[in-house]
């Protein structure tokens, strides 16, 4: 049986650059939830943010995808901000298989940094709300994030090893 990783984090915490890299030492599937909320037009927006019925949708399309390959034994990587907690909570109910949950800890001037460094930057208002909303929580493993990607990747990796995942 395999085993799937959540990284979750502020906008510019790099969720999805890690969770990459993170996938390519495991020989894993990444899913990115930002992705499919813009592949399939499910951004709707409520009081600043992404609404959580369209997190829960995305959850659903990402459990699909993943399934198949938990099933054949190939490890998946999710990324997210995920800063609803139940969106957290419906992804681990739609994939029972072993599970590792990283939050990433990351000043807020190295959010709007690094997005400031994207085409197109999100902004850093953008990076104010999000950075509010996803920190408003923990949930998992905390993961400081704000060294270097290499830095960061070995971090993840160890804790796999911690938690006893298998094949890692």
């Amino acid at each position: 049986m395999s085993f799937y990783v959540i990284v979750r984090g502020p906008l510019g915490s790099g969720k999805t650059t890690l969770s990459a890299r993170l996938a390519d030492r495991l020989k894993a599937e990444h899913i990115a939830i930002d992705q499919i909320l813009e592949k399939h037009h499910l951004e709707e927006w409520e009081n600043g943010y992404i609404s959580e019925s369209s997190f829960l949708q995305a959850n659903h399309i990402a459990a699909s995808s993943a399934r198949p390959f938990l099933r054949r034994g190939t490890p998946v990587v999710i990324d997210g901000n995920f800063y609803w907690r139940s969106a957290v909570d419906d992804l681990l109910r739609c994939l029972p298989f072993p599970h590792v949950v990283f939050t990433l800890k990351v000043p807020l001037s190295t959010c709007i940094a690094r997005d400031g460094v994207r085409s197109p930057p999100h902004g850093a208002e953008a990076a104010r709300e999000v950075y509010a909303k996803t920190i408003s929580f923990d949930y998992g493993v905390p993961v400081d994030a704000s060294g270097s990607v290499e830095e960061t990747v070995e971090l993840l990796w160890r804790e796999l090893k911690r938690q006893q995942m298998p094949e890692v």
